[in-house]
């Protein structure tokens, strides 16, 4: 079974660049600190690897 990662938005995307606004909306996050339940793949930690220093992510047993 795929592991699984929980994604916490904890800082503000006001004033962001709009790649990495989209790349949050891309993730299912909204609102800030809004958290998301996602499958630990590579596209994912690309994504979150764009945004890592607005968002904190934590392992889902």
């Amino acid at each position: 079974m795929a592991r699984r990662i929980r994604i916490t938005q904890v800082r503000s995307a006001v004033g962001r660049q709009k790649v990495q606004r989209r790349t949050l909306e891309a993730l299912g996050i909204r609102r800030h600190q809004q958290a998301v339940v996602h499958d630990d793949t590579p596209a994912i930690r690309g994504m979150i690897a764009k945004v890592d220093y607005l968002v904190e992510v934590t392992e889902v047993d």
